[in-house]
């Protein structure tokens, strides 16, 4: 069983900055991807950037050139940098851990944008 537990999120006016937090802890696994998802309301969850353990990286279009997703692979943490944020931008942010066969999702972290 894997804990994956976000924070860092809050309330920041458009333009902004914050950096999110996503920890994984547990016993004998091996991480192949983390992820960080975002969920509007009334809106479909989306995915917002990926990481995989040999390092590759991908962004939604919509945050590329905005958010930077980072590990750190010895304490199994993953940070997402958003900046230049926007009122669009407000959701709650989900990390999500893929280990073999198995995905982990943290209870979310609130990220208010305000104009």
């Amino acid at each position: 069983q894997v804990q994956v537990v976000e924070s860092g999120g809050g309330l920041v006016q458009a333009g902004g900055s914050l950096r999110l937090s996503c920890a994984a802890s547990g016993s004998d696994f091996s991480i192949n991807a983390m992820n960080w998802y975002r969920q509007a309301p009334g809106k479909q969850r989306e995915l917002v950037a990926t990481i995989t353990s040999d390092g590759r990286i991908t962004y939604a279009d919509s945050v590329k050139g905005r958010f930077t997703i980072s590990r750190e692979n010895a304490n199994n943490t993953v940070y997402l940098q958003m900046n230049s944020l926007k009122p669009g931008d407000t959701a709650v942010y989900y990390c999500r851990v893929t280990t073999k066969g198995y995905l982990y999702w943290g209870q979310g972290t609130q990220v208010t944008v305000s104009s």
